[in-house]
């Protein structure tokens, strides 16, 4: 039965309301993110783009502290390594370019970039284009594990455990080998999800190192919760790196990557892994082997683009952010 006073009621209270007043209260903060102090949304496609649409401060790493930043998103413009097709390097400029993006993490209910201080720093500044020194992970690796070795959480169709290629170690298949052989990954507590297609014989490392390694098949037998729970256990409660390949989602959903793999996990399937990973001591993560020139719909940065916004998510929802704020 239609009820007119209800109707009344809900245009009394919005009727030319502002959300950030009216909105249920757990969305507020997300809603004031949005608007501005002037309740102006900002214009799509205007300014400067940057990593999930946060402020740009390409000073911070040259002040100390980091100016102050408690979480830094970088861009690495680089695919020197790659084996197969190259265009990653054009990657973060295509994911500054994705709009809409956050702020609000309905499924874990949280406004990252309202919980912390963090903003776009740029991107790495590279010493040259033509000399290859190390793949993106390792070095990131090199800082965060100097003093402990970290655990790893790995989507990908591929374990990136191999040897020399050409003459070089260093190369986007190989990063998780030379962190483990260099004491800055612990083997036994790395996982590495969505494994696939014809690399197979190059991943002996992953296997004699201690690494536990899930394949697509073990993902669709276990169920997605289980994988969670494996992923879980095998991290502990130590300090933990996420590294997240868009090549380890099927080519259906993400075409514009180096190595594409038939058979992929979906974007959801990868969402409701990382979710589950809520509360684990995150220390770094990475999005990579984005690249655009190969996905004429822009998909593979949009889903990256969402990835990258569920790692920052997880990230404050870490006991190192539940410590600061207690």
């Amino acid at each position: 039965m239609f009820d007119k006073a209800k109707l009344e009621a809900l245009r009394a209270k919005y009727t030319g309301a502002k959300e950030t007043e009216i909105a249920p209260t757990e969305f507020r903060k997300a809603l004031s993110l949005v608007f501005g102090k002037d309740y102006r949304r900002a214009m799509p496609f205007a300014g400067v783009s940057t990593l999930l649409d946060l402020p740009y401060r390409p000073e911070a790493p040259d002040l100390p502290d980091f100016g102050g930043l408690e979480v830094a998103l970088v861009g690495v413009p680089m695919d020197l390594g790659v084996t197969n097709r190259a265009g990653a390097r054009l990657g973060p400029r295509a994911v500054r370019d994705v709009e809409r993006i956050g702020p609000y993490n309905h499924a874990l209910g949280v406004v990252p970039r309202g919980e912390c201080n963090v903003a776009d720093i740029g991107d790495v500044p590279l010493r040259s284009r033509f000399s290859l020194d190390n793949s993106i992970t390792f070095p990131i690796l090199q800082g965060l594990g100097r003093d402990r070795p970290v655990g790893l959480v790995h989507i990908d169709a591929h374990c990136d455990t191999m040897g020399e290629i050409d003459g070089s170690k260093f190369h986007h298949g190989g990063p998780f080998r030379q962190a483990v052989l260099a004491g800055l990954l612990d083997p036994e507590r790395t996982i590495q999800i969505g494994i696939r297609g014809p690399a197979e014989v190059f991943w002996g490392f992953s296997y004699e190192s201690g690494m536990t390694v899930l394949h697509i098949e073990d993902v669709d037998r276990l169920g997605i919760e289980a994988v969670v729970e494996k992923a879980r256990a095998v991290v502990g409660d130590g300090p933990t790196y996420v590294s997240f390949d868009v090549d380890g989602l099927d080519p259906a959903y993400a075409p514009g990557t180096g190595t594409p793999e038939a058979g992929g996990l979906t974007p959801r399937e990868a969402q409701a892994i990382l979710r589950g990973l809520a509360g684990i001591d995150i220390v770094g993560a990475d999005v990579v082997e984005v690249a655009p020139q190969c996905d004429p719909t822009s998909n593979t940065a949009m889903v990256a683009a969402q990835m990258l916004f569920e790692l920052f998510s997880l990230t404050v929802l870490g006991p190192r952010f539940k410590k600061r704020g207690s």
